[in-house]
């Protein structure tokens, strides 16, 4: 780079890797890649010349394909697999949504109550604060009549 700039670290999705490199990197043979890409296993990227590009997450994917074969399960159980722990990663990743915004919500219900007190201690405005009665104790509602 001409400008001084210096690169940050690239995303585990850069495709970057050339196919021979991919090959090299996983142990495995460029037609097992090729062959894995027919069956829908990965989905490299392509280069503007239309060459197939590995990124780290390809790489990774690449191995664990590798693993699981070399253990002695076919491809279909792979597939299997690897869709299950696609959904697991989504539903982990749901899961921290849904977290985040549980404790939001709780954050939330804190300073609303925060500010209830404070207004029934006379700190605030004096919106109505509910009340709740003690055992043995009971409330009785007047209605006054039309006039």
């Amino acid at each position: 780079m001409g400008d001084g700039m210096v690169p940050g670290p690239l995303p585990p999705d850069a495709a970057v890797y050339v196919i021979s490199v991919a090959a090299e990197l996983t142990g495995l043979h460029p037609q097992t890649l090729r062959t894995y890409e027919r069956l829908g296993l990965i989905t490299p990227g392509r280069a503007a010349g239309g060459g197939r590009r590995y990124s780290h997450r390809d790489i990774e994917r690449l191995r664990s394909i590798a693993e699981l074969t070399s253990a002695g399960i076919g491809i279909e159980g792979v597939r299997r697999l690897l869709d299950l722990e696609h959904r697991l990663d989504a539903l982990r990743a749901r899961n921290e949504e849904l977290q985040a915004e549980l404790e939001a919500t709780r954050a939330a219900l804190r300073r609303a109550l925060a500010v209830r007190r404070d207004e029934a201690d006379g700190r605030g405005s004096r919106l109505p604060v509910p009340w709740q009665p003690s055992p043995g104790q009971s409330l009785v509602v007047w209605r006054r009549g039309h006039q």
